[in-house]
């Protein structure tokens, strides 16, 4: 009888283990008055004696940002477009439809239709023209971190704020 429980209890930690799940872990025993525990080994760090962590790396486009620290259309992505878009799309000229001088006629996009997909950069033309150096056709190409803010703004959700 123990040989057959033996058996099935060896043929089923086998099975679970081949199916992805844990073989189940033997709680350690209490130590007792006379013995001696370890110290843990993550125990946390006042927090008062923490150095600061600089939060002005960029993120690379795989990662989404945290949320704390979303982009903001008016003070991260608008400068942005002044600078690099404005002249070509809105102030001298309107090409292919797109003016990017104001948030709605931007979300509006161009004759082609939506230039950006809120949610979802990759899938935001837009991007796609930056990042393939189809934009901006005349002056400095935009830098990987002017690229990211962008992209970042409209992976969160591409807001008026």
């Amino acid at each position: 009888m123990k040989i057959k429980l033996i058996v099935t209890l060896t043929l089923l930690m086998v099975f679970i283990s081949a199916c992805g799940g844990q073989a189940p872990q033997a709680t350690p025993e209490p130590t007792t008055a006379t013995e001696t525990s370890a110290p843990p080994t993550n125990t946390p760090l006042p927090t008062d004696t923490l150095a600061p962590v600089s939060t002005d790396t960029a993120l690379p486009p795989t990662e989404a940002p945290a949320a704390a620290t979303g982009v903001s259309y008016a003070n991260d992505v608008a400068p942005i477009f002044e600078v690099s878009c404005n002249k070509c799309h809105g102030i001298e000229q309107v090409k292919e439809g797109l003016d990017m001088t104001t948030y709605n006629s931007l979300m509006v996009g161009s004759f082609n239709g939506v230039v950006i997909v809120p949610g979802n950069a990759t899938d935001s033309f837009l991007v796609q023209q930056i990042v393939e150096g189809e934009m901006p056709k005349r002056g400095t190409k935009l830098t990987a971190e002017q690229t990211q803010i962008i992209a970042d703004w409209i992976n969160q959700g591409a807001l008026n704020n």
